[in-house]
């Protein structure tokens, strides 16, 4: 049995606070690995790290759009390798890729690469025209690590496919949950009640959500479809709806657009979106750009609130853990979608399968990650 591991992470932007999804996945997950093993996160210097994490925080480095510049604190990484006893680097997305090749090199410990998406692939969709160029370099950077953890199956199976990944060296990490289950019904409906009361609105308002961080361009992109596409085509087939939007780092611009528009509440920034998932109807998701695992849908489904989706975002959550909870939309057909939401019925037919809540929740996922470890 293998003893208590000691971990370097390395971190390549803010995490701290954890306030949104790809936040949370991170913060969340060492959190939840603390008990079973030493951590040590090396995280970039705009963090504000919580004074009860269960493990050290070092906030020193610079983040990814500078990540060149932490080769001068090569020797103060090594030295908390050596001081820490670590027997694993861990990289947050392939950003910091190169620094734990060299840290690998100098210390001869093991290298494991966390990949939330395959960012060369966001970075195209993002019309960046670098794009190409990021990808090889993230090809190159799996292909050196010992192990790879993909938080999305389809990254996972593009890295063996495309990449000739050997499967021994991958394998998937959910983003993960503290649900064990659905949501009750007297929950659901205090949730509700909460927002309708709160906003002044009949109690048989029809009630949508879209949650994100929006300075985010797929997240912007989504609040451009939502005014300009999905407006206008509901306001003719459906009365009595709103269209709830929550999510930090809104540009006044922004935020200035969506209140011009009755029918939008803009919450910003809450800090339990659960209640919210709860007490909606229908959660929405047009975000046709962007790549990976949308965590809002794993919040969405471990929330049990239905889902109308493009199918482009869905892609990276198996069948098998939505069945009938995500209503898929062919990419940019918003007549359909707009169809979809119109006809929806929140009558509790479909519920977030059981199988969900087993791959997805925290147990799991730390379980599969010391395993691999092991194997290392």
């Amino acid at each position: 049995m293998m003893t208590r591991p000691s971990v370097l992470s390395l971190v390549s932007y803010r995490v701290f606070p954890p306030l949104m999804g790809g936040q949370k996945c991170v913060v969340d997950f060492y959190e939840h690995l603390s008990p079973f093993a030493t951590i040590t996160l090396a995280v970039a210097k705009d963090n504000k790290p919580e004074p009860k994490t269960n493990y050290q925080v070092e906030p020193f480095l610079f983040n990814h759009w500078g990540g060149d510049f932490n080769l001068i604190y090569i020797f103060r990484l090594l030295k908390l390798i050596k001081k820490n006893k670590v027997d694993f680097i861990i990289i947050e997305h392939s950003y910091f890729g190169f620094l734990g090749i060299i840290l690998r090199f100098f210390s001869k410990k093991k290298l494991i690469v966390r990949m939330h998406n395959i960012e060369g692939h966001r970075f195209r969709d993002m019309q960046k025209p670098w794009w190409w160029i990021y990808l090889q370099y993230e090809k190159w950077v799996c292909k050196k690590a010992d192990h790879l953890w993909f938080t999305a199956s389809t990254d996972y199976h593009f890295a063996i496919n495309e990449w000739k990944i050997n499967t021994t060296n991958c394998s998937t990490l959910f983003y993960g949950i503290e649900n064990k289950e659905i949501p009750t019904d007297i929950e659901r409906f205090n949730c509700r009640k909460s927002i309708i009361e709160k906003n002044e609105l009949n109690e048989n308002t029809k009630l949508f959500l879209f949650n994100g961080t929006l300075d985010y361009l797929p997240n912007t992109d989504a609040l451009r479809i939502i005014i300009h596409e999905l407006l206008p085509r509901l306001a003719k087939r459906l009365l009595g709806f709103r269209i709830i939007i929550c999510g930090n780092r809104i540009t006044d611009e922004w935020q200035y657009e969506l209140e011009q528009y009755p029918e939008i509440i803009f919450e910003g920034f809450v800090s339990d979106i659960s209640s919210y998932y709860k007490g909606c109807d229908c959660f929405i998701n047009p975000v046709t750009l962007g790549s990976g695992l949308k965590t809002k849908l794993v919040e969405a489904l471990a929330n049990n609130i239905d889902i109308i989706s493009v199918e482009s975002s869905t892609l990276a959550i198996d069948g098998i853990y939505s069945e009938n909870k995500i209503s898929l939309i062919e990419d940019y057909n918003w007549d359909a979608f707009v169809e979809a939401m119109s006809h929806h019925q929140n009558d509790g037919g479909h519920v977030t399968p059981a199988a969900f809540y087993e791959a997805f929740n925290w147990t799991q996922i730390i379980q599969k990650a010391l395993l691999s470890l092991q194997e290392l």
